[in-house]
């Protein structure tokens, strides 16, 4: 028999973790017919030589619920070998929503996930109300990559109780008898899970809490419910715990995490994992928490992250350390070009390093309280400030910082800061590593990324798009860990980012390289793998800006067969389409 296609002189890592082989692979109808010799023909043929040959990749933590509406190429997940991503995480999304409720879930997802609204607003197409409806309107849609989507919790309870989802009204038992019969015709109709978000740091575009916040155990447990008895489902998590209360609310949110995935008939579930610096030991708790519960049968994961959880900040991004300076807020909404001349003047910036910072958080304000702590207490937090650099250095020690060079120069870290945001013309990124980054190096990260209960994500693709561009987590998996380091084994990583997820959400048709497979597969030159400097772009509709990373090093991806990348660039082939579960 012919092949459509013929991957030819790699390095296969199968995705079971197992050592590699030199083989070739054949290509047949989009799925995997021989790994081997593959003597047959084939209509075309990619050079593997020197290449590694990989699954595709599964990023379980994405936030492109607006982006699948409008955009097909579903960059940058796609530059970094993703071939299959769940959208929905974190309790937000865009669906179900009745017509007078989409501003509401613009101003949701514009606070939490830091997506311009102005982009929303003009590129959601909205033909959508139910969940299935939404399911049906993005698979209509080619679109370079597969897709998963959970239901969210925010969406369903303002569905389910308008203008008291937001007032955080208790839920009746008829209301969440709603919700639960909501989740439950989104997960018949295909829907991978369902997710929740109970953190402070997530606010609307309008100050306010998001709706489900401080939803009681009994409207998480009765809506959990709707999973019990079906044979597909996870459940998601993002919890921090109420750090910026008062007391110690861990072993309270915990209890009720648990009786959350009781509730939903022990379904696999997820939990984001990171070390916050006011609560440094607050993982290793998770940690111990995730594996008494597996112990007991509850299949809980972490979602852990590669590296540091950071920003960048600058001139052009979402946040910077003078945004709060009251001359600069006069002059906010300016060019850059016109910014930058006018703060070049010596008059103008001495009058704004003079000035008490503005309080930006609060009613009717998307900036997150810890953005107004940040500026505060900048003298403190420039010990954690980072030029990024043109080759990118996530890894920095605290004499690199910002802080640190203020101090040898002799001048204040807000003149230091204000000095290096106007570098490269206004364009320079300073890199603010908020999380995992507690004793300035990866030790942590470390023990995170190789725990057994660990699954890797938290790459929030088509989200932060003004200070974040973690969508690159599985390209710097592989080059720093793997390579540069050498203290994960390749085998081991690219199992993570393949078959682990697989198996995680019940997928049985991807995440390995065997005949019968789905042939969604990454040819990557290891040895030349590198993430460039992250650069702003106004490709968004109404002109919005984001963030996208340049990466070199993948020879290769396929989807079902098709090309989808070609020496790192997006083909013309547009194979994705929804992944319905069950």
């Amino acid at each position: 028999m012919s092949f459509d296609l013929k991957i030819t002189g790699g390095i296969v890592y199968d995705g079971d973790g197992g050592a590699p082989i030199h083989a070739n692979i054949g290509v047949k109808d989009g799925r995997i017919t021989e790994i081997g010799a593959c003597d047959a023909e084939a209509d075309r043929t990619i050079d593997a030589g020197g290449a590694i040959v990989t699954p595709g990749f599964i990023d379980l933590h994405t936030h492109y619920d607006g982006q699948i509406s409008w955009d097909q190429e579903m960059r940058p997940s796609v530059n970094h070998g993703v071939t299959t991503m769940l959208m929905g995480n974190c309790g937000v999304g865009f669906a179900p929503v009745k017509p007078q409720d989409h501003d509401r879930l613009v101003r949701l997802m514009e606070g939490v996930e830091d997506i311009p609204g102005t982009a929303l607003h003009e590129g959601l197409t909205w033909n959508w109300e139910s969940f299935p409806d939404y399911m049906n309107a993005i698979d209509a849609m080619s679109h370079t990559i597969d897709f998963g989507v959970m239901i969210g919790h925010d969406p369903v309870r303002v569905y389910a109780m308008g203008e008291r989802a937001c007032s955080h009204e208790k839920a009746s038992e008829d209301d969440i008898t709603k919700m639960r019969d909501i989740v439950r015709e989104a997960m018949e109709a295909g829907a991978a899970g369902f997710s929740i978000g109970r953190t402070d740091v997530h606010r609307t575009a309008d100050g306010d809490w998001t709706p489900s916040a401080e939803a009681s155990v009994n409207e998480l447990t009765g809506i959990a419910s709707a999973l019990d008895g079906l044979d597909h489902g996870v459940l998601q998590i993002v919890n921090d715990f109420n750090l910026e209360r008062e007391g110690d609310q861990f072993d309270q949110e915990f209890s009720i995490v648990e009786a959350f995935l009781r509730a939903s008939g022990d379904k696999p579930a997820s939990i984001s994992l990171m070390q916050r610096d006011m609560a440094p030991g607050d993982w290793r708790r998770i940690l111990d928490e995730t594996e008494r519960l597996n112990a007991d049968g509850v299949k809980l994961h972490v979602q852990v992250a590669p590296r540091a959880i950071g920003v960048f900040q600058g001139l052009q991004c979402t946040f910077h350390p003078i945004m709060a300076q009251p001359s600069y807020v006069e002059i906010k909404d300016k060019p850059l070009a016109e910014r930058v001349a006018i703060m070049r003047d010596p008059a103008f910036k001495k009058q704004c390093l003079s000035e008490t910072p503005l309080k930006l958080a609060g009613e009717g304000s998307s900036v997150p309280p810890i953005a107004d702590t940040m500026i505060a207490a900048i003298e403190l937090v420039a010990n954690k400030f980072f030029r990024l650099g043109e080759t990118p250095d996530y890894e920095q020690p605290a004499d690199q910082s910002l802080g640190a060079e203020a101090k040898r120069d002799g001048v204040s870290a807000m003149e230091k800061l204000y000095d290096t945001c106007l570098e490269m013309d206004g364009r320079q990124l300073i890199y603010f590593p908020i999380y995992n980054y507690t004793d300035f190096n990866y030790d942590n990260v470390y023990k995170m990324l190789t725990h057994p209960n660990a699954l890797p994500g938290l790459s929030d693709g088509g989200a932060h798009v003004g200070t974040i561009c973690d969508a690159s987590f599985p390209t710097y998996l592989l080059s720093y860990w793997c390579r540069d380091q050498d203290r994960i084994d390749l085998a081991r990583a690219v199992q993570m980012l393949t078959a682990d997820g697989a198996d995680y959400l019940g997928l049985k048709d991807r995440g390995r390289l065997r005949e019968g497979m789905r042939a969604d597969i990454n040819v990557i030159d290891h040895t030349k793998l590198r993430l460039g400097t992250p650069h702003m772009v106004q490709d968004l509709p109404a002109g919005g800006q984001r963030l996208l990373q340049p990466v070199t090093g993948y020879r290769a991806t396929l989807v079902a067969g098709e090309q989808v990348i070609d020496n790192d660039q997006i083909t013309d082939a547009r194979p994705g389409r929804l992944v319905r579960f069950g």
